[in-house]
């Protein structure tokens, strides 16, 4: 079901997480590219929360997939960065702007994404910020 997930995307180039989080399930689990999984929306914006404070984003190119009975997809895009403020373990933030492409795959039930799994390289983007 490509609608949600359109929806999803939506709400993260408009910086909404309130809206990024009416798309998600009770229980979603959040598999980021480096780190743990989270589970739960409170988890999810607290993940958003640290997000926008450390990077501004919008998402171009973008292309969704999806299975027969809409209970998967993905989506492929670029993202189009400025890396804000320092995030820990990584590059001193200067104001850096970046370009990757990305990906990410989605659940969908009963209206809901229950799982996002994003993968982009890391190796890419600490090069561009470097």
């Amino acid at each position: 079901m490509t609608d949600i997930v359109q929806r999803y995307f939506d709400a993260f180039n408009a910086g909404d997480t309130d809206a990024m989080l009416a798309c998600l399930s009770d229980d979603v689990a959040h598999h980021v590219n480096e780190g743990d999984i989270r589970i739960g929306k409170p988890a999810f914006a607290s993940f958003c929360d640290h997000m926008t404070r450390c990077y501004r984003e919008n998402l171009t190119d973008m292309v969704i997939f999806h299975n027969e009975d809409g209970t998967r997809a993905a989506a492929e895009f670029v993202v189009n960065g400025t890396y804000l403020a320092t995030d820990e373990g990584l590059p001193e933030a200067k104001g850096q702007t970046y370009k990757l492409t990305a990906g990410s795959f989605f659940d969908v039930a009963n209206g809901k994404i229950t799982r996002v799994t994003t993968r982009y390289n890391l190796s890419d983007w600490i090069a561009q910020v470097s």
